[in-house]
């Protein structure tokens, strides 16, 4: 017999995380959590500095993209949290929400509101606590603290953002305003000087203490078990013996790539791609796995530098500045990044100082156009995935990098940065001679900002997975609750707005 539970939530990542506390406070409601890893024990989870450092390791699922003619025919390695907190314990620590505009194009794509700026703001500000206090557009008694940096900001940093400045970009409070083109320090999920991930503000002592509360560790979601239009099971691997357990309602929040994943495991998809993979399809829904996007960033603009560049205080990368295409363009939604970092950092084809000698100035487009697709390959979790985020695809994104890539080189030649840059070193003056030869640069620049969106679509159309409330069409008690809904990518970084949409959920939610 399964175990049965009220909510079953499948996956411990940010979204689950905050599922599992938030839903789990009616005292009369049994949750359990079911996650593939456990706690985070490994102590350079915690450091800031060392996020570059970690991926690949016991509690990273570590996939892997297929070969990409975008980037020059290479494979990217895609980071991704197999412990509790997901990858709240691999990523940068950024808070950025996205711009207005983002939302706004959510509301469309959905029919509701609720998915607008003015309707995910309670949201967003009940997951945080702001360093520099709360106000109308900052919460200031959530869970997550968010760290905006004052005198810790590195001084070549300080330059940057000086740069921008001078070249007429604005300076920015942070980046969760009522505008996003300008120049801020990064806000930092730090408290104390560590890295808070969502397991750790969510999952306190009081929470674990909740009799209601169960937590699974260390369970592998197999598939589902469908009886009709309800989901009857999860099948789970714990110590090699398969287990089920059962909801009343049954919430995924496996990602943007073990969500599809596991509803294709289960028999509901693409009839074709189940066939070839070796699955009965149980039911037909065509756009699960399709819809695949993802930031990229590029890694990027070196310079060697003219002074020692000392260790950050804080991860490295502490500044991001959005900008619209044409400079002059002050308000609205952006259309590049460029951030800079306090360190020598490269993609795998381009050369760079050593530690301390250089600094790197990245780039990349806020909102590509480019859509792939992830499908399973075989029956079973160990069959490796087809991942293909189809990266530079189109002709709008190359556009656009390339102007990413002069906005960069812009604040590297400012007066203000002058006292740090040596030389630069990348791109070659060779790869400046010809729109050709500059995509050819970023081509081997662009690396992963590990932002993967969109794999079950929220939106008002037949076709989308989720509707507006994230209940999946075709099933009468699953909702999927993670940045697969995300339809369309935002500006930014993607984790503030993960757990917005946890919390948004949470907040409606009913029995």
């Amino acid at each position: 017999m399964p175990r049965e539970t009220d909510v079953l939530i499948l996956g411990g990542g940010s979204a689950g995380c905050i599922l599992a506390a938030r839903l789990s406070e009616d005292p009369s409601r049994n949750v359990t959590l079911i996650e593939a890893g456990s706690e985070a024990t490994d102590p350079d989870i915690a450091k800031p500095d060392m996020w570059p450092f970690i991926q690949g390791r016991e509690f990273d699922w570590d996939f892997e993209t297929t070969p990409q003619p975008g980037t020059a025919g290479r494979s990217h390695r895609w980071a991704r949290g197999k412990v509790l907190g997901g990858s709240s314990n691999l990523h940068a620590m950024f808070h950025v929400r996205g711009h207005k505009e983002d939302f706004a194009r959510w509301a469309e794509l959905t029919g509701d509101d609720r998915w607008s700026f003015d309707g995910l703001l309670p949201h967003f500000k009940a997951t945080e606590s702001w360093s520099s206090g709360e106000d109308e557009l900052h919460g200031g008694s959530g869970p997550m603290p968010i760290m905006l940096p004052t005198d810790q900001t590195h001084p070549l940093v300080s330059a940057y953002i000086k740069g921008w400045e001078e070249l007429g970009m604005p300076r920015l409070h942070d980046h969760c305003g009522e505008e996003l083109i300008g120049t801020a320090p990064n806000a930092l999920m730090i408290r104390d000087g560590k890295r808070v991930s969502v397991a750790d503000a969510w999952l306190t002592e009081d929470v674990l203490a909740r009799p209601n509360l169960t937590i699974v560790k260390n369970g592998l979601v197999h598939r589902l078990v469908l009886d009709g239009s309800r989901v009857a099971a999860a099948e789970v691997e714990r110590s090699g013996e398969i287990e089920r357990y059962s909801g009343d309602h049954v919430v995924l929040s496996l990602g943007a790539i073990g969500s599809p994943l596991t509803l294709m495991r289960s028999g509901i998809g693409d009839p074709e791609i189940l066939k070839a993979a070796g699955v009965e399809c149980v039911l037909e829904r065509r756009e699960i796995g399709k819809n695949l996007h993802d930031h990229l960033l590029g890694a990027g603009n070196i310079y060697r530098a003219k002074q020692h560049v000392g260790p950050s205080k804080l991860q490295i990368s502490e500044s991001l500045s959005y900008q619209a295409e044409d400079p002059a363009q002050t308000t609205g939604r952006p259309d590049i990044v460029v951030g800079c970092v306090c360190a020598p950092s490269a993609s795998e084809m381009l050369t760079a100082p050593e530690l301390g000698e250089g600094f790197t100035l990245l780039f990349g487009v806020t909102n590509p156009t480019s859509r792939g697709e992830l499908y399973i390959t075989g029956p079973n979790v160990s069959d490796p995935p087809v991942i293909n985020p189809n990266y530079l695809e189109t002709e709008r994104d190359r556009d656009l990098f390339r102007v990413a890539v002069k906005r960069a080189r812009m604040v590297g030649q400012s007066e203000a940065m002058s006292e740090w840059v040596a030389e630069e070193v990348q791109p070659t003056p060779a790869d400046l001679e010809s729109d050709a030869a500059l995509d050819a640069f970023v081509a081997n620049a662009v690396i992963t900002h590990h932002h993967p969106v969109a794999t079950c679509r929220m939106g008002a159309d037949a076709e989308a997975i989720v509707d507006a409330n994230l209940s999946m069409r075709g099933l009468d008690n699953l909702s999927i609750v993670d940045s697969s809904v995300i339809p369309e990518i935002t500006a930014g970084p993607i984790h503030a707005v993960v757990m917005a949409i946890a919390e948004s959920y949470a907040a409606s939610y009913e029995a």
